[in-house]
């Protein structure tokens, strides 16, 4: 199968905004939560006797920018760790049955996730979904967001049709 065919089939099967919105939020939610558990283990911590890393935490809460982009590190770290461990899928595209792929259809590389993820720092870059089709940390990792059903059906069918041409022999 061409490159442009697997292009033609990456762009048909992308993940609607509606979908795109609800690996968001379904993400959101598991990295709040597993915030609140890493808030329970240091409340734990400090109930022992041991309150630096709390300290630190809550030194961190009084400087909004600090807090911010301590958090959005954090946060990449969750989403590049799972992405990358998962080939392409965090808890939200495993729910939402989508998943990162290359714009060739490749599987993307480690590099990929690094770029696509460390955009996700960019101040604004959430809302470039509103911008244009793809959002900066699309566009810049050339990946993109497939329904992982759809894409795989659709790639199944193309190669067959290129095996129906040729010659067994």
């Amino acid at each position: 199968m061409s490159q442009k065919q697997l292009s033609f089939i990456v762009q048909n099967n992308k993940a609607s905004r509606g979908t795109r919105f609800a690996n968001y939020l379904i993400d959101a939610v598991v990295f709040y939560v597993l915030i609140f558990f890493l808030g329970l283990f240091l409340g734990i911590l400090s109930a022992i006797g041991i309150e630096a890393p709390l300290r630190f935490f809550m030194y961190l809460d009084e400087i909004p920018a600090f807090d911010y982009l301590f958090s959005s590190i954090l946060y990449f770290i969750y989403i590049f760790s799972i992405e990358y461990l998962t080939k392409g899928r965090s808890i939200g595209k495993f729910i939402t049955k989508t998943k990162v792929v290359s714009i060739d259809g490749t599987a993307p590389t480690q590099n990929d996730f690094l770029i696509r993820n460390i955009s996700r720092l960019v101040p604004f870059e959430a809302v470039s979904f509103l911008i244009g089709d793809d959002g900066w940390h699309d566009s810049w990792s050339n990946t993109r967001v497939v329904n992982w059903e759809k894409y795989n059906i659709d790639n199944t069918l193309n190669k067959e049709l290129d095996e129906l041409g040729k010659n067994p022999n």
